[in-house]
């Protein structure tokens, strides 16, 4: 972490939020709370956590990285 005022400790989550805006949020409209409130959640848990392609991992999904790297999974 950076210290008071520094651009960078948001910068992670305010690629995110970028993104589902573009992706999720400027498609559609919701009529409830509800609706909108589901289709964050998939988003997020479904498509951003399991099928996204993210550039910390090679552009891998993060299915696939596990696949790939099963040694580095954290044992419980």
């Amino acid at each position: 972490m950076g210290t008071i005022g520094d651009g960078y400790d948001n910068a992670l989550i305010e690629s995110f939020w970028g993104k589902m805006q573009v992706e999720l949020l400027n498609r559609q409209e919701w009529t409830t709370r509800t609706e909108l409130a589901n289709a964050v959640f998939d988003y997020i848990e479904i498509y951003h956590n399991r099928w996204r392609r993210h550039s910390a991992i090679g552009n891998h999904t993060p299915a696939e990285y596990e696949q790939q790297h099963p040694k580095l999974q954290i044992a419980s």
